[in-house]
């Protein structure tokens, strides 16, 4: 990685770049989960909004292992995500073999995929909380304070970046925002499905597929999950974009 001043400041200039007029922000949460894998290494991260009801639903994550185990915690209305929603505060350098008591479902399921120690951070706008930032760790470290601030500081800079890009153009409530978002998420989970079907490629692959056409072609990424969807656009169209240039899928390990 660069240096990290240096990075830093260019991910707080991307994070805050959201008045463009091809903004989209799925792809702008995609975007802060990634940051954040990179700015802690060994960590995954996930993004949850909550919608109009207050439960949580997955908007973005740095991996597909991410996004499955946070269903688990969001079905099992249990975890880390859930606790920092309702307190509205952090959870910090928990360990998932002392958890067990704290989350009899999730704890046990989140070792099994291969997570020792979690936290999560607070989305918020002054007193709103408008949903919550998942970090698991594969390994037993804590996070040092700096990089829990840092961190603090993206998911706050991308909140702001969320609600000034709604109310800004579309002039909509809170709850009008955030189901927005949350409508988009359905339609590009249910794209993902048939182009990982169609391509025989993982989901993670799907994503990437879709999120490279979206903006090749400077398109809103739910805007190309429903032309998949419609079948307006065939799966077979989609390519990866990697130094301007089209080049085929490629499957990745993590």
């Amino acid at each position: 990685m660069e240096h990290r001043e240096e990075w830093l400041a260019r991910t707080f200039v991307e994070l805050a770049d959201t008045l463009v007029a091809d903004f989209d922000l799925i792809d702008f949460m995609t975007v802060l989960v990634e940051r954040c894998a990179e700015l802690l290494e060994s960590a995954e991260v996930g993004l949850a909004l909550a919608a109009t009801r207050g439960e949580l639903r997955v908007m973005a994550s740095s991996s597909e292992r991410m996004r499955a185990l946070e269903l688990i915690e969001f079905q099992n209305d249990e975890g880390p995500c859930r606790d920092c929603l309702l307190l509205g505060e952090r959870v910090l350098n928990v360990r998932l073999d002392q958890a067990d008591d704290r989350w009899p479902r999730f704890a046990p399921q989140a070792r099994e995929a291969g997570f020792h120690m979690v936290h999560a951070l607070p989305l918020r706008l002054r007193t709103d909380v408008i949903g919550a930032m998942n970090i698991f760790s594969s390994e037993l470290s804590e996070l040092c304070p700096e990089d829990v601030n840092l961190t603090q500081a993206l998911a706050d800079a991308a909140t702001i970046g969320i609600l000034q890009e709604r109310a800004i153009k579309h002039g909509t409530d809170l709850a009008g925002q955030l189901q927005g978002a949350l409508n988009s998420r359905v339609v590009i989970e249910q794209a993902k499905g048939i182009v990982a079907e169609r391509r025989q490629v993982d989901m993670d692959e799907a994503f990437a597929l879709l999120r490279s056409y979206a903006r090749s072609n400077r398109k809103q990424l739910s805007d190309v999950a429903r032309a998949i969807i419609d079948h307006s656009l065939a799966p077979a169209e989609l390519h990866l974009v990697i130094a301007g240039r089209h080049a085929p899928a490629v499957k990745r390990s993590h």
